[in-house]
């Protein structure tokens, strides 16, 4: 069949399988009782017509096996889609440890992606067969949707806000790759390709693209100009909290809450400082909304998180010279 003419758009994921057959059995389940209860109404209405004013039928006063059966066999039907989607969602829910993370920020109408290594491409994403790969993504102006139909995954891109997916490509191919949230005008040309390779050739293409500073370094570049070394020192001795070893914690806050030291968490700190304070540190770190982007933010977490993946042997390097405003930095 002409894959323009496809009921169904290719499988390309390991997920897709489980988000197909949830589908079908829901699909079989309304296809089926949408032409039963049709059938039905029509049999009785044919069977059971009214010959005659006298003609009455005889009243049921009631059937314990008759209110088993139509509520049992509901539930059980219900039950089985609820139990099926749930497998699906929480599989989706948590990318595997060991993936592949990228970036991605959506923009009036366009996608902007980051590999790990400092590439960049918009519209474009490449992506090695048969690993596991997690989108980090935001938005610089208004709700987008990140929609790879092949992969059968979807997501919201919300303005303020971090969200995440994962795939993991099980196909060699060209796949559609969409913005499924109407945002503006040209919503429609929000349109890309995810392009699947062997893994040789994803490193192949990795070398023949035009390599910048990676994530990790673009983000160290961008803490030490902003002066967040000045406060946030290794040691734990400056006027902020220490970041290494940071991500993914729980951090005691002055209103005896905790919060765990994620992607938003740390967004937030750069943007709202005075929202989360750290337990025995004063409100005095300078907001820098408007002075950075949401790639500059992603960047600098990018860094931070690489700080506790090596926090044993590596320590962030401090700023040579930073900016007499930014030295204020303290308490996030």
């Amino acid at each position: 069949m002409p894959k323009d003419l496809q009921l169904f758009p290719d499988s390309a994921a390991t997920g897709a399988a489980g988000v197909d057959a949830n589908y079908l059995y829901i699909l079989a389940v309304s296809v089926f009782f949408a032409v039963g209860i049709s059938l039905a109404i029509l049999y009785f209405a044919l069977r059971y017509k009214r010959k005659s004013e006298a003609d009455v039928p005889k009243p049921i006063h009631g059937s314990i096996a008759l209110e088993l059966t139509w509520t049992i066999i509901p539930f059980l039907l219900a039950m089985t889609m609820f139990v099926g989607g749930a497998v699906v969602f929480f599989r989706n829910y948590q990318a595997p440890a060991n993936s592949m993370e990228m970036f991605v920020v959506g923009k009036q109408w366009m996608w902007k992606i980051q590999h790990p290594n400092g590439v960049r491409e918009i519209n474009e994403l490449h992506v090695p067969l048969n690993r596991p790969v997690k989108l980090t993504m935001t938005t610089e102006d208004v709700i987008h949707s990140f929609y790879i139909p092949a992969f059968r995954i979807k997501k919201d891109v919300v303005p303020g806000q971090y969200s995440t997916m994962w795939f993991e490509a099980n196909k060699v191919g060209k796949y559609h790759l969409f913005c499924a949230e109407y945002c503006g005008t040209q919503h429609s040309g929000m349109i890309g390709s995810v392009y699947v390779m062997e893994e040789a050739d994803y490193e192949a293409w990795l070398s023949g693209s035009v390599r910048g500073e990676t994530m990790q370094q673009a983000g160290e570049r961008l803490f030490n100009r902003l002066g967040c070394a000045t406060c946030h020192k290794a040691d734990n001795s400056g006027r902020g909290p220490t970041l290494v070893d940071l991500f993914g914690k729980p951090v005691k806050l002055q209103n005896g809450m905790s919060v765990i030291a994620d992607e938003g968490y740390l967004r937030e700190s750069v943007l709202k400082p005075s929202a989360k304070i750290v337990s025995g540190y004063a409100i005095e770190m300078p907001t820098f909304q408007g002075q950075i982007s949401e790639e500059g933010l992603l960047q600098v977490i990018s860094y931070i998180k690489s700080l506790s993946k090596s926090a044993q042997t590596a320590a962030p390097a401090p700023a040579a010279a930073p900016a007499p405003d930014a030295a204020k930095k303290g308490g996030n």
